[in-house]
């Protein structure tokens, strides 16, 4: 059998691929991705999103389960046992939104209002479906969702456990208001992997339609450029440094030096890059004095080769032109990671996606998005990222956030369908099969 989509698979695990990919339907997926969007998840708040689904997943023959980190945030997870011959093989996606959803936490600083594409409520438009984090990060998750109910549903014999889970706290964020100082950076990804959810492979389903078995890390900064508090009235007569002032030259350094870094730091698949991301200094309701300190906020990627160590060592030495008046602090370090491109999981993925294709994989470059693949690689699982091309076309303009918040229905079930035939080319084969021989 040698059809689109399973060229490159024996006969029987072509019959079982394409037995899955019966039960996936549009419908199933519309019905899937709303559900998510229409249930808040923002960094920290997952919990309600996380029993919805393991209920969904429960109710469609999987063994799903909520792991909660605490009252507010937790995981879900599902497993399908194997008969323990084969290697055990996670598909995983993050649940949280980069945003909130609510003007009391998003505005000015997401735009002047809330756009309809900005709020946890799903609209549909033909093929479209419309709402908060609906492409990234949950059309991926709901394409987990529906890989692992149809090979549940076809009633295929595994050798290895399927396991799909759903992370808490996958953004890159730190904590929003509240108890609890760690809800973000991955936090959901390594907790489950601290309490056993742990398997010999793994996919993530995140933006892209390739294969990507590389990705950089993040290291973030305080900047603290100091000047002197002074009043306006005395600006003539008194000495004058405005910190406010320096933080701008500092900023504009920075975001010519950005540039150079990242071509410093480009090789494989990754492109690093760097912003400023915030500034935070003064009084705001006193407009008459200058304050004797400004704070910059910046993230900066690194490639898998980088420590975060020599990345200080470089970006103290961008700002030594400034003297003791800017000093920096690393209050962040998460390394970049890579999988051998010849690993099991990397080679079967992507004999997948030229098996849809029809043509040799191709590989995208210049990549510098992080994502919870770093945890689960940094853990010593291969695990590499698959999932749907942006949208281009919609009766809206696509800028950053509605690129985030729009999927398109057609791609989830491509994506699935690669997520159902990577799994089922995995978890139906011995381990020494895996260890051993090529896709």
């Amino acid at each position: 059998m040698s059809g689109p989509g399973v060229a490159g698979l024996d006969t029987q695990r072509a019959t079982w691929v394409e037995e899955a990919w019966r039960q996936i339907t549009a419908d199933r997926l519309r019905e899937l991705i709303i559900g998510l969007v229409d249930i808040p998840s923002p960094t920290g708040d997952e919990g309600p999103l996380a029993r919805h689904i393991a209920d969904t997943l429960n109710a469609s023959g999987c063994r799903g389960a909520v792991q909660p980190l605490d009252d507010r945030q937790a995981n879900a997870w599902a497993r399908l046992d194997g008969d323990g011959t084969g290697p055990d093989l996670m598909l995983y996606a993050p649940i949280d939104t980069l945003t909130v959803g609510e003007e009391s936490e998003d505005v000015p600083w997401i735009g002047p209002e809330l756009r309809d594409d900005m709020r946890p409520r799903a609209t549909v438009y033909d093929d479209l479906v419309v709402g908060l984090g609906a492409s990234n990060p949950k059309g991926h998750a709901a394409c987990v969702m529906m890989a692992a109910e149809a090979i549940a549903l076809a009633g295929i014999p595994l050798t290895g456990d399927l396991v799909a889970a759903f992370g808490a706290g996958g953004m890159p964020t730190n904590a929003r208001p509240g108890p609890r100082r760690h809800t973000g950076q991955g936090v959901g990804c390594s907790f489950l992997l601290e309490q056993g959810v742990w398997t010999d492979h793994a996919v993530i389903a995140k933006p892209g339609w390739t294969v990507s078995w590389d990705e950089v890390g993040l290291v973030w900064f305080e900047v603290t450029v100091t000047g002197t508090h002074t009043y306006a009235g005395s600006r003539h007569r008194l000495p004058y440094d405005n910190a406010v002032a320096r933080a701008g030259e500092v900023a504009r350094h920075l975001e010519d030096w950005f540039a150079e870094y990242s071509a410093r730091h480009t090789a494989g698949t990754v492109a690093p890059q760097g912003i400023v991301s915030s500034i935070r200094g003064g009084w705001p309701r006193m407009a008459a004095v200058t304050p004797a300190a400004c704070t910059l906020m910046v993230d900066l990627r690194i490639a898998p080769d980088t420590t975060p160590m020599q990345a200080k060592r470089e970006f103290l030495a961008a700002l030594e032109k400034f003297g003791p008046e800017v000093r920096a602090e690393l209050v962040l370090a998460i390394p970049g990671t890579r999988t051998d491109p010849e690993s099991w999981i990397c080679r079967s993925a992507t004999a997948g996606w030229e098996a849809f294709e029809g043509r040799e994989h191709e590989v995208v470059r210049g990549n510098s998005g992080a994502t919870d693949a770093n945890i689960l690689r940094g853990r010593g699982i291969p695990t590499v990222r698959v999932g749907m091309p942006k949208v281009t076309e919609a009766p809206f303009d696509i800028d950053f956030a509605a690129g985030m918040n729009t999927v398109s229905v057609r791609a989830m079930e491509k994506l699935t369908r690669h997520l159902v035939r990577t799994a089922v080319d995995t978890v139906t084969r011995t381990r020494a099969e895996v260890e051993g021989t090529p896709a």
